[in-house]
């Protein structure tokens, strides 16, 4: 299903750029409670990740539109000023380099040839 006409959009965020920075906000130590946004700061279009996402897995996705949800905000993305003046943290992953591992990694865990498990991501900072 998509809502909406496509145009809402999202700062999508790779996973391993939101470990690392959970890996850091546990290291930090200088006051005792902060709150710090861990995300993007570069909103995607919806129909943008879509089409995307359709040149990453080599496939047409299969749309049922449908009218926006009510509630739904139209745009959203994170202020990480906080996480990189506090941590020295930015996401690392494009959203296009994000999108390429997710596709290599999802055909290979539905590839009928291996077997069904989550690859480990060794994190080097």
């Amino acid at each position: 299903p998509l809502y909406g006409d496509g145009s809402t959009s999202r700062d999508y965020t790779y996973v391993d750029d939101i470990v690392r920075g959970i890996r850091a906000c546990l290291d930090y130590d200088a006051t005792d409670y902060e709150i710090i946004n861990l995300g993007n700061n570069h909103a995607v279009k919806l129909r943008d990740m879509v089409h995307k996402l359709e040149q990453a897995l080599g496939k047409q996705a299969s749309l049922e539109h449908h009218p926006p949800q009510p509630g739904d905000v139209p745009h959203t993305w994170a202020d990480i000023t906080k996480a990189q003046q506090l941590l020295g943290w930015l996401p690392r992953t494009t959203f296009t380099e994000g999108l390429t591992e997710f596709a290599e990694w999802l055909t290979t865990y539905h590839s009928p040839h291996t077997t069904h498990h989550i690859p480990l991501t060794t994190y080097h900072d």
